[in-house]
C-alpha cells in the first residue's frame, strides 16, 4: 500500500494513487470511499498551559480538536489523534509534577496512541509507567526491548478498526536514546535500530491491516542527511516498503507539506502544540486515493512593528477559545506548579554576578556557572553562553527555583553540535569578536582562550591546542544555535542536536547536585583579554 504515483501535488492538497492488494477477510465495502482524518502533535515538552502571550496550550488545542472531530463526523468520517512523543521535560510547572497534567490532558482530549520519545526516559521507570496509566492510551515502540529478551517495554503496535478499515499503528523510538537519555533509567533496555525491526515487522502488519501508520520519535532530516544523529524518518521510509504514513517527532521541525519518500507520507508538527497537523485521507479498497494536509497554528502570534518602532503581537489566524473542561482540569496543576517554583533548590556562599552592566562586558562567575551546567548536561567539551540571556544576579544564600527563572527567563533549549577542530576555531573567532557591552558578549567554559581586542589569539581545551582534524562537542542554547546575536547558525549543521532541556531547568539540576556552591569554583580565569 505504497504511493506509486503523485498528481497535482500542492502545499495543502494532493491526489495520489497507491498500489495495494485486497486482503482476505477485508471488512470495507468494495469501491466505497472512506474519510479518515489524522490529527497529530509532537514534542509537547510540558507545555500544558498557554504561553505568556496566550499562544498554544492544551485548552485551546482541545477546542480545535473537538471542532475538527465534529466537522469530520458531519461528513461521515472519523478521526485518529496521534502524538510523536516527548511529552516530558520543558517547563518547571510540568516537570515538578512528572507531567501529570500533560498526560491527563491528553487523555481528556482523546489521544489514540503515541510514540515513546527519548525524553520519556528523563524520569525513573515507575514514573514512566505511572504516566502510561494517566494517559490510558497506548505508548508504542517496536524497537525498545528488555536486554537479552524478545519482550518490548511497550507494545510494538496497536490495531484499530476505523469505518471497517483495519489500521495498524506502530511505534519507533530513536536509538540515540541510549546516548542522550539518562543511562540510569535505560540500563536494562536495548534500543534496536528501527529500520532493522521494521523490515521484519512491517510486512507482517501489511498482511493483517489495510493501512500501516508509524508514530515515530526519530527526527526528520531532509533527504536523509542525519549527520551525527541516528537515522530518522526519511531513512525509515526509504528502507522499508509498506508504511503509508509516518507521524514523526524529535527534530521539532514544522513540515508544512508531507515529505513523500518511497510512497510514505512523512509528517511533523513542529513542537509544544504550536500546531496541530491535519491529514485528511480518502481511502478506497484499502488504498489512499487522495489527501489534504496542513498545519493549523494554535493561537500563534507574529511580532509586528509600526513606523515608530512600537512592537506588538498579532494572531496569525482566528483566535481559538480555551475549552472550559480542559481549563478547569489543568488550572489546579498550574497553580500548584507556580507555587512549587518558590521552593529552595540549593545555596551558595556568595553572589553570582549577572547584572547587565557587568555580565555584558566581563567574564563572570555566573556566566561560568551557566556555561558549565550546560557543558555537563550535554557531555560537551566546552560551552559558550551569550550574556544577553543572563538577566540578573544569583544572590548568595538560599537559591529558589524562582531565582533561577529570574536569571534565565527565556526557556531556551540546550543544544549541542559536534564540530571539527577547524570548524570550532572559526566559531570561537566569532565568539571572541563579540564586543563588550552587547548581549552577544560571550561567556566561556571548558576552553582557555586569549583575546586581543576582539581577535582570538589562542585557544586550548584540557590544556591542549585544538586539533583541526579532531572532533569537539560545543554546548550552546537554541537562540545562539539559530544564529541569534550574530553567532554562526549551526541548527542546520548535520551534527546539531536540540536536547529538549530548558536552560533554567538544567541549571536547577546542576545547583541541586552541587549545592552548596562555592563562588571560588567558578572564577572565570579561563579568558585572558589583552
Amino acid at each position: 500500500m505504497n504511493i506509486w504515483k503523485a498528481t497535482s501535488v500542492s502545499l495543502l492538497a494532493a491526489s495520489i494513487a497507491l498500489s495495494g492488494c485486497a486482503l482476505n477477510g477485508t471488512q470495507y465495502e468494495e469501491d466505497k470511499e472512506y474519510k479518515l482524518t489524522i490529527l497529530h502533535t509532537n514534542d509537547h515538552h510540558g507545555r500544558f498551559w498557554q504561553s505568556s502571550r496566550g499562544e498554544y496550550g492544551m485548552s485551546a488545542r482541545m477546542t480545535l480538536v473537538n471542532q475538527i472531530r465534529e466537522e469530520v463526523a458531519a461528513e461521515g468520517g472519523e478521526v485518529l489523534l496521534l502524538s510523536g512523543g516527548d511529552i516530558n521535560t520543558g517547563v518547571p510547572e510540568s516537570d515538578l509534577q512528572n507531567a501529570e497534567p500533560d498526560f491527563k490532558g491528553m487523555a481528556l482530549m482523546g489521544y489514540d496512541a503515541m510514540a515513546v520519545g527519548n525524553h520519556e526516559f528523563d524520569n525513573a521507570r515507575d514514573v514512566l509507567m505511572q504516566q502510561a496509566e494517566w494517559a490510558g492510551f497506548p505508548f508504542l515502540s517496536a524497537n525498545i526491548f528488555y536486554k537479552d529478551s524478545s519482550k518490548t517495554l511497550f507494545p510494538a503496535y496497536e490495531m484499530f478498526e476505523v469505518m471497517d478499515n483495519r489500521i495498524a499503528i506502530v511505534g519507533f523510538t530513536t536509538e540515540d536514546t541510549v546516548k542522550i537519555g539518562n543511562p540510569e533509567y535505560t540500563a536494562d533496555l536495548d534500543f534496536k535500530t528501527p529500520v532493522e525491526v521494521a523490515q521484519t515487522l512491517i510486512p507482517k502488519l501489511q498482511k493483517k491491516s489495510d493501512l500501516v501508520i508509524a508514530v515515530t520519535h526519530m527526527g526528520h532530516y531532509a533527504d536523509g542527511a542525519y549527520g551525527g544523529n541516528a537515522p530518522g524518518d526519511v531513512t525509515l521510509a526509504r528502507s522499508v516498503d509498506g508504511i503509508d504514513v509516518i507521524v514523526g517527532g524529535h527534530s521539532q521541525v514544522p513540515l508544512f507539506e508531507p515529505d513523500v519518500q518511497n510512497g510514505t507520507l512523512i509528517l511533523q508538527a513542529h513542537e509544544w502544540g504550536k500546531y496541530v497537523g491535519r491529514l485528511d485521507l480518502t481511502i478506497k479498497n484499502g488504498d489512499i486515493v487522495e489527501y489534504d494536509y496542513r498545519l493549523i497554528p494554535v493561537n500563534l502570534k507574529d511580532r509586528v512593528e509600526d513606523a515608530e518602532g512600537n512592537r506588538s503581537y498579532v494572531l496569525r489566524e482566528a483566535e481559538i477559545a480555551q475549552d472550559l473542561e480542559m481549563l478547569a482540569m489543568l488550572s489546579p496543576y498550574q497553580k500548584k506548579g507556580s507555587e512549587a517554583i518558590n521552593v529552595v533548590v540549593g545555596s551558595s556562599d556568595g553572589d553570582f554576578i549577572g547584572e547587565r552592566s557587568v555580565v555584558r562586558s566581563n567574564p563572570t562567575n555566573l556566566g561560568a556557572l551557566i556555561a558549565k551546567a550546560q557543558m555537563v548536561k550535554a557531555n560537551a567539551d566546552l560551552a559558550i553562553m551569550n550574556s544577553g540571556g543572563i538577566r540578573a544576579d544569583l544572590e548568595g544564600g538560599e537559591i529558589t527555583y524562582k531565582d533561577v527563572l529570574t536569571v534565565q527567563p527565556f526557556a531556551n533549549i540546550l543544544s549541542y553540535v559536534d564540530l571539527s577542530g577547524e570548524e570550532l576555531m572559526e566559531y570561537l573567532k566569532v565568539a571572541a569578536s563579540k564586543e563588550a557591552g552587547s548581549g552577544a558578549f560571550a561567556q566561556f567554559y571548558g576552553v582557555d582562550i586569549t583575546i586581543a581586542g576582539t581577535e582570538l589569539k589562542e585557544a586550548t581545551i584540557a590544556g591542549k591546542a585544538i586539533d583541526p582534524a579532531g572532533t569537539y562537542r560545543l554546548a550552546i542554547n537554541s537562540f545562539m544555535a539559530s544564529g541569534g546575536d550574530g553567532y554562526p547558525k549551526v541548527s542546520d549543521h548535520p551534527n546539531y542536536v536540540s536536547s529538549g532541556f530548558v536552560d533554567a531547568d538544567l541549571l536547577v539540576d546542576f545547583i541541586q547536585q552541587n549545592s552548596p556552591l562555592s563562588i571560588s569554583d567558578f572564577e572565570p580565569v579561563n579568558v585572558t583579554r589583552m
